[in-house]
């Protein structure tokens, strides 16, 4: 067996071990989210003397942000089968589009909060409020490291190429987008929706 095999196979157990412990970290995300998610459901009715969810929520807000999200879930898929037929230069504009959509996301997160606040509907106000703006909150923060990391892969693939460690980021990477995703999916399904039924 000649060093160079050995280096390659040594590579792709090393890359293994990277994936797996990337679904361990996804778990513990699932975990606090999952805490996120029962705190809102248990305090989501102590409006205290602040606005109730009725009051503050904007449905046709909200399904633009979902919109952008799903969408962006889409151009991420895209991005990794631009990777898998080994086009490069698909893979770094599909990665674009989906950053532009997600900085989108967030710029439209952070009008929701800004205007929320404006009318006197701050995390402070109820427990209500301090529980939305905790979930919610903390999904936009990894939107943005989600976003952060889109920049570092596109930065990577251009000095770089398609290296396999190059492939296994991008793979783990997008992993993390869909899953932010899918808790968005439960954000909109158990904040929002209830919120103003």
């Amino acid at each position: 067996m000649s060093a160079a095999t050995i280096l390659e196979k040594e590579e792709k157990h090393a890359l293994a071990s990277r994936e797996f412990g990337f679904w361990v970290y996804l778990m513990t995300d699932a975990i606090i989210f999952a805490l996120l998610f029962a705190t809102y459901v248990v305090l989501s009715k102590n409006f205290a003397s602040g606005p109730s969810s009725k009051e503050v929520f904007d449905l046709s807000h909200t399904a633009i942000e979902t919109a952008l999200l799903l969408v962006s879930s889409l151009t991420f898929g895209f991005a990794f089968i631009a990777q898998r037929a080994g086009q490069q230069a698909r893979v770094v504009q599909w990665l674009i589009v989906t950053l532009l959509l997600g900085l989108a996301f967030l710029a439209m997160e952070y009008l929701e909060f800004a205007g929320m606040i404006a009318k006197g509907a701050g995390p402070q106000v109820s427990g209500f409020l301090s529980a939305f703006f905790t979930l919610v909150g903390t999904h936009g923060l990894h939107v943005a490291f989600g976003c952060l990391g889109i920049v570092v892969m596109i930065a990577q693939i251009q000095v770089k190429g398609l290296t396999q460690p190059v492939r296994s980021r991008v793979f783990r990477l997008g992993l993390f987008w869909h899953f932010l995703d899918i808790v968005w999916i439960g954000i909109f399904s158990v904040v929002y929706l209830p919120g103003v039924m």
